[in-house]
């Protein structure tokens, strides 16, 4: 009789296989998709993100969580980045957004950098694509081909956005099914949640998991409760990897298996389920695990990009043109 882990397992693997709803595409975009029209691309991107870690380490993981909230919600389109107008609520001040996404200022800069070099042919979601990769490699972390030639979209959704964002407070069964929902599998899951490994959380996210979780270390638990009050305190930040906040390695998974993961959602990786094997590995292999997220960044970035003629190339990235 099969395991309850491996139904589990089997049970996503058919979402996966039978999933229809997002479509990874590859085959549209190219990592020299502007050889000509801007070779220099990736080198202005580097040396901006180069400036902005050296001034604010935070700002690497910021880049990267701005890049997972973009895709993860109508895809890889740079719609994250629009601000709210008259006739369209966008997703910057959705709950899992509000008051927590950062590096707008820092996207614009760039743009504007590349637009006084290039012209305005490279959009705003490769932009950030590459930001993302940029910013990881400077904290320690791998680094990949980024394929490029997305455009930007046109409008933004304030309700996409709650309802796609895996909240702090998921379980294994609701993260591996949003991951699925994606065309991401519990590999992906595990490696991409190692962002984690730089990084801030809002008291508000980690609260109920510092009071209320019994599979917590309980000196962990006491320390975190000393920034996190029961009430109040809301926006007081916690590093999500206490032991090297601001270096890309393999803490993360060390204190999963320790019980010191900070969410909810966190812990659920090492918690007797599916994925406990891959925390272990992580944890014990950094190679493993640089390998297999950037892997998994690499099909993150590719889920449902427009390409061709849809949506366009912002002139800015805060507003459609």
């Amino acid at each position: 009789m099969a395991s309850r882990s491996q139904t589990f397992v089997a049970a996503v693997l058919c979402m996966l296989a039978c999933s229809g709803a997002v479509v990874l595409v590859h085959a549209q975009l190219s990592p020299s998709f502007y050889a000509q029209s801007c070779p220099i691309l990736e080198s202005i991107v580097r040396s901006a993100m180069t400036q902005a870690v050296a001034q604010d380490a935070t700002i690497g993981a910021s880049m990267l969580r701005l890049f997972f909230h973009d895709c993860f919600v109508n895809g890889c389109d740079a719609s994250v980045l629009l601000d709210d107008t008259p006739t369209m609520v966008g997703e910057k001040n959705a709950p899992p957004n509000r008051n927590s996404l950062r590096g707008f200022v820092l996207i614009d800069s760039i743009k504007a950098q590349v637009e006084s070099q290039c012209g305005a042919v490279v959009s705003c979601a490769d932009i950030l694509a590459i930001a993302a990769r940029d910013g990881v490699n400077l904290l320690g972390g791998p680094s990949w081909v980024v394929a490029q030639g997305r455009r930007d979209a046109r409008t933004a959704s304030l309700s996409s956005a709650g309802s796609n964002l895996p909240p702090a407070t998921a379980g294994i069964s609701t993260l591996a099914s949003m991951f699925a929902s994606k065309g991401l599998s519990l590999r992906d899951l595990t490696a991409l949640s190692g962002a984690h490994t730089v990084g801030n959380a809002r008291c508000s996210s980690f609260r109920a998991r510092i009071y209320n979780d019994t599979n917590i270390d309980t000196g962990f638990a006491y320390w975190r409760r000393q920034e996190c009050q029961s009430v109040g305190g809301d926006y007081s930040l916690a590093p999500l990897d206490a032991t090297s906040p601001t270096i890309f390695d393999g803490g993360y998974f060390q204190n999963l298996m320790a019980g010191r993961g900070l969410l909810h959602s966190d812990q659920e990786l090492f918690n007797n389920g599916p994925t406990d094997w891959l925390v272990q590995m992580y944890g014990y292999n950094p190679a493993a695990f640089a390998a297999d997220f950037a892997e998994a960044m690499v099909k993150m970035g590719s889920i449902s990009p427009l390409t061709g003629s849809m949506g366009e190339i912002r002139l800015n990235c805060r507003k459609i043109n």
